[in-house]
């Protein structure tokens, strides 16, 4: 769960209520810290005892939060934050990085990313504890904002990157298409011709689905979406069956390879880029500040010979 100095800090039985809340169900939040789901019912249970009312309501699918729950829901995790930003400071009062760093990956990453991420991170700070989230970008937002993560790779479309963001690798987009496809055989294609394929996107509102609407109207065009896919990863299986063309960074696993084909997309020349987010709502500690820096020194290089090879 957290260390042991913030346990000495804070009754442990909230943190358990902060990722109850969190999960929404009992029965998450047991998977995600590997403990008996009657055993953190029964930690539940004691801490509404001792708040004198309720502070979930049960629900078919799970829990929700009270209106008293709601109430202290958030001056809980201020209290938390607080307790592990104290608990670091004395810790790490030898300036050696310790603590939990939760990292949010996306899908196309994963591969390149976790492994070195995961070994440099144990090899050079062995008493960091490194967590790693697989997420789509609008989802690791999400949890960036709600504090759930500290730092995570995103996706932007042109220059759409916020002044607290660092842009990692700028990456051009392609149109994917199935590897049999007459398209595959060209190295470009027109924007103009993209908007008359059937086009599979991701679902509104979506940065993308704007700047080919703005480019279509430019053109005189209407762009074509037949099937809405929030994922890279679905995307790509969709295209791959023949459901359509997929618009995207054309990152392509060995697996999608075989299958599918990248062309690049000119006049114009489309971009995204891929920006490290940090969250506001965690209180960062020297880990976080040394995973941010080992990310913004290892990241672009490995993403860029990513998409070269």
């Amino acid at each position: 769960m957290h260390n042991a100095g913030v346990q000495n800090i804070l009754d442990p039985k909230w943190q358990l209520f902060v990722k109850v809340a969190d999960a929404g169900s009992v029965s998450g939040a047991a998977l995600a810290l590997d403990m008996q789901q009657s055993v953190v019912s029964r930690h539940i249970t004691r801490l509404e005892q001792e708040s004198g009312t309720r502070l979930f309501r049960r629900t078919g699918r799970g829990v929700v939060l009270t209106e008293f729950g709601q109430q202290v829901y958030p001056r809980v995790t201020a209290l938390i934050r607080d307790a592990e930003q104290l608990a670091d400071d004395m810790r790490t009062s030898s300036g050696t990085p310790v603590g939990d760093v939760r990292v949010g990956l996306l899908p196309s990453t994963v591969g390149m990313l976790a492994g070195p991420l995961f070994s440099t991170v144990r090899k050079s700070w062995p008493l960091v504890r490194l967590h790693l989230t697989e997420g789509s970008s609008a989802q690791l937002e999400e949890w960036l904002v709600q504090g759930r993560l500290d730092l995570a790779l995103l996706l932007r479309e042109e220059d759409t990157a916020a002044p607290e963001e660092t842009v990692l690798t700028r990456l051009p987009l392609y149109l994917v298409v199935p590897a049999k496809d007459a398209l595959a055989a060209g190295k470009t294609i027109d924007f103009e011709d993209v908007a008359r394929l059937p086009l599979v996107l991701p679902s509104e509102p979506h940065p993308l689905r704007a700047r080919l609407a703005k480019l279509a109207r430019q053109k005189g065009a209407t762009i074509t979406q037949v099937l809405e896919a929030d994922s890279i990863r679905l995307q790509h299986e969709i295209t791959a069956s023949g459901g359509g063309y997929a618009i995207t960074a054309g990152t392509l696993t060995a697996n999608e390879a075989r299958r599918l084909a990248a062309v690049r997309i000119v006049r114009p020349v489309l971009s995204r880029a891929i920006v490290l987010g940090v969250t506001q709502h965690r209180a960062h500690t020297k880990a976080t500040w040394e995973v941010m820096r080992l990310l913004k020194t290892m990241a672009p290089a490995m993403l860029k010979s990513a998409r070269q090879s």
